[in-house]
Parts: C-alpha cells; sequence; structure tokens
C-alpha cells in the first residue's frame, strides 16, 4: 500500500470501522420488526434515550431503523452509554494483530461531543446519520472533526501525524508490502502541503473539504458506503 492508498484510509477508515461495528451489534442482518418490547425496553436502561420521534426528526433514520439500533446497542451497552475503555475494547476486536488503542481514544472523542467521557445512544445515532447517511460535506465536517484533535478549527502537521501514527499502529503492519516505520511521516509531509493551500502551517475545514473533493478515489469510496443499513 503506497502513500496515497494510506491517505484514502486516514479520511474513510470511520466509515469501515462503522460497518464493522453494525456487524458487531448485529444491525446489518437485523428485521425491521417493530415490538410493543422495544418501545418497553427504552425506559428499562440507566440512561434512557430522547424520544424516537425527535432523534428520527434529528437523524437520516426512521423510527423501525432507531429501535434496530437502540436493540443493538442496548445489548452491547446496557447501561445506555459507552465509556473510552469499551470502546476501545470493542475495536481491539477487530485489530488483533495491531494496536488500536490511540485511533480508538481519538474516535471516541470524536464521538463525545459534549466531553463527558461517555457516547450516548443520541451521540452513536447522530454519528452514523452521517457517516451512513450525510452528504459528502457532512461525512468530511465529521472526518475535519477527528483530525483536529484539540478542537480549535485547525488541522496542523502534528495532529495528522498523531492520526496517521495511530492508524498505522492498528492496521500499517497488516498491510502488504509492510509500510516503513517512517510511513506515516511521508504520508503526512505529502497530504498536508496538498491540503495546506495558503502554506500558513494549518488546515483549515474548506482547505480540507476542497482536497478531499478532488479525490476521485476517495469521493468513490465514501458512495459505497450508502445506506449500510
Amino acid at each position: 500500500m503506497n502513500l496515497e492508498g494510506l491517505e484514502m484510509i486516514g479520511v474513510l477508515i470511520v466509515i469501515v470501522l462503522f460497518v464493522k461495528l453494525l456487524e458487531q451489534f448485529g444491525l446489518i442482518e437485523a428485521g425491521l420488526e417493530d415490538t410493543v418490547e422495544d418501545e418497553m425496553e427504552m425506559a428499562t436502561v440507566r440512561h434512557r434515550p430522547e424520544a424516537l420521534e425527535l432523534l428520527e426528526a434529528q437523524s437520516k433514520f426512521t423510527k423501525k431503523e432507531l429501535q434496530i439500533l437502540y436493540r443493538g446497542f442496548k445489548n452491547e451497552c446496557p447501561s445506555g452509554v459507552v465509556n473510552e475503555e469499551t470502546f476501545k475494547e470493542i475495536y481491539s476486536q477487530f485489530f488483533p494483530q495491531g494496536d488500536s488503542t490511540t485511533y480508538a481514544h481519538f474516535l471516541f472523542n470524536a464521538f463525545d461531543t459534549d466531553h463527558n467521557g461517555s457516547v450516548s445512544f443520541e451521540d452513536f445515532v447522530m454519528g452514523l446519520s452521517i457517516l451512513l447517511r450525510g452528504t459528502v460535506q457532512e461525512k468530511l465536517n465529521w472526518a475535519f472533526n477527528l483530525y483536529d484533535i484539540n478542537k480549535d478549527g485547525y488541522i496542523t502537521k502534528e495532529e495528522m501525524l498523531d492520526i496517521m501514527k495511530a492508524i498505522y499502529d492498528m492496521m500499517g503492519k497488516c498491510t502488504y508490502p509492510v509500510l516503513k516505520e517512517d510511513a506515516p511521516r511521508q504520508h503526512v509531509e505529502t497530504f498536508f502541503q496538498k491540503m495546506d493551500k495558503n502554506k500558513d502551517g494549518v488546515v483549515t475545514i474548506d482547505e480540507f473539504i476542497e482536497s478531499c473533493q478532488k479525490d476521485e478515489n476517495i469521493m468513490r469510496s465514501m458512495q459505497l458506503f450508502e445506506n449500510v443499513i
């Protein structure tokens, strides 16, 4: 896998992992039965989610799809929320030959929008709605938020390198041919130079989106993950 291949993975791996997360929850094979039991279960967890009608209005999922999502979420997370350690455990199952700890940490922070140390069902649904059903701009906005580690509205070269190193630790050594140890830094130098249009040392959201939209591989791959459920 060359640098261009790793570049595409860096932007799209969130979506791929979400598909795996859906499989983990058993959601892709689930049926669409609407049962009274689902409604009753909503009141039994420690963290009660918002009304389905409100989530339906805010997301791109139907009420039946939200019931399926909730059933799977509750089965994996009986308390109704996911903490970071659980998040890391889930992703470690996907990459047993690598170390997904750091990347899972960054991904968890992107989902924990109110920064309270947990991901609720609402957080999960809204993130999933963007990644699977959102527009290209919405997906890229979400990806930018992942790279913007300190949430100051810019991506620095150091932040991009931290994300790339985390991706390499998680899956780089499983690629063929095996990537060299300096591959993440090489990738960042190439990718950052391409994105930083005005050469001011930071990448704005507009620069990020423009660069990604001009990459045919990224745009084509994003379309593959639309309407998974």
